[in-house]
């Protein structure tokens, strides 16, 4: 049975304590945080015992998991500790910021032989999941171009996260799995070289020296070569002007058909012998909820201002919601972004009881990853084209 130490009692963790809680290969949840008063209100809260530091829960024999929800850029010193000290790891995204950091994160699992796995919730966004079904059927053809990006405007960041300078500037690149995520894992690819460019940011805190990063940009692109021969565009922005939907595939293109979204519309074009068919296929992707209320008066605004993208399942995620757990019937608005938090706590607690490798494992998570943080060495140097190193593919279960 699982034990876990949540560390990091935030705004985003609040969300997993109770599917932690009520999963039932889970036998106790424990909370952590260098502020006192956040872990007592979860103890408030979620009737969890507090543990006082990270040291104490990671030398603590009756705990065998540990869940990461810290500051982005501390995931990985923690993560390796966790390993090293002989626990299972469930880390929020990011995996790192540095590519040596996700070299030493694998190094560990291998020597360790525990369980890690980053919470990626794209891979059950239903673009993605679409996108790669209709892909593996052959729909597409071979690959040949993706467009996929996470727009997260600043001023929608709580304001404990604005007054971070840590987390205010640092490179939108070194937060990419949003949109890495979605066309890897459609794809089945990973990215080989990239090139990037970035929007110089007019704040103040983005100017040379004026934060830890060294970093002028709040918005980031890039071109990726993949591995399967194809071409994706990535984008990371945070000063854009817009809220939904943060994350997804704006277009997926194959030498016989294509998949293209906008907002609420999900369309598919396939080549025929007399020209080209198109089917709407937005019933089928959006969240059930929206397609619920698509003739609302205010539909349109709705759906810019996130109302259905939390919660709400979309029927191309059914296959996945089946295999739940019947305890997560009883709390069905705890779920988030795309309803992907249930899918991926499912994911890791159903891994380490079984001894099997979660989908995003620490070689799928590096692969995520790296993209990014060669994408805004890239973008410092103009756009010079560079590889991206990789450390391969997963070992088998075995």
């Amino acid at each position: 049975m699982l034990r876990v130490a949540i560390i990091g009692c935030g705004e985003f963790a609040a969300n997993f304590v109770p599917l932690f809680q009520a999963h039932p290969y889970v036998e106790n949840v424990y909370v952590c945080d260098l502020q006192d008063e956040k872990a007592q209100n979860y103890k408030s809260r979620f009737g969890t015992e507090v543990i006082a530091t990270f040291e104490d829960a990671i030398a603590r024999e009756d705990i065998n998991c540990i869940a990461i929800f810290t500051e982005r850029y501390s995931h990985a010193k923690l993560a390796i500790a966790s390993l090293d000290a002989g626990k299972h790891v469930y880390s929020a995204v990011p995996m790192a910021c540095t590519v040596d950091e996700c070299r030493q994160i694998i190094e560990a699992v291998k020597r360790n032989k525990k369980t890690y796995m980053m919470g990626e919730t794209c891979v059950y966004y239903p673009c993605s999941m679409y996108c790669k079904e209709q892909y593996q059927k052959g729909t597409f053809g071979d690959f040949v171009f993706g467009e996929s990006q996470y727009f997260h405007d600043i001023s929608h960041f709580p304001k404990i996260y604005q007054e971070d300078i840590n987390c205010y500037t640092l490179p939108p690149f070194y937060y990419p799995t949003h949109s890495t995520a979605m066309i890897l894992n459609a794809t089945g690819a990973y990215a080989t070289k990239v090139t990037a460019f970035g929007v110089c940011d007019k704040d103040e805190r983005y100017k040379d020296g004026n934060n830890p990063w060294n970093n002028p940009f709040s918005n980031e692109f890039s071109l990726m070569q993949l591995s399967n021969g194809g071409v994706a565009r990535v984008s990371e922005c945070r000063r854009i002007g817009y809220k939904a939907p943060s994350s997804y595939i704006s277009g997926f293109y194959g030498t016989q058909g294509s998949y293209q979204f906008s907002n609420a519309q999900h369309i598919v074009t396939t080549l025929t012998e007399k020209g080209v068919d198109m089917l709407d296929v937005s019933d089928m992707i959006n969240p059930i909820a929206m397609t619920q209320n698509k003739n609302d008066k205010d539909f349109k605004k709705n759906v810019a201002n996130h109302k259905w993208q939390w919660n709400s399942f979309s029927p191309v995620q059914n296959k996945e919601k089946a295999r739940l757990p019947q305890s997560y019937k009883r709390i069905p608005d705890v779920n988030g972004h795309m309803a992907s938090h249930q899918l991926l706590i499912d994911d890791f607690c159903t891994g380490v009881y079984e001894g099997k490798m979660p989908y995003v494992n620490a070689w799928r998570a590096a692969r995520y990853t790296i993209p990014g943080i060669i994408a805004h060495d890239s973008a410092m140097q103009g756009g010079v084209p560079l590889d991206i190193p990789d450390f391969g593919d997963p070992p088998s279960d075995e």
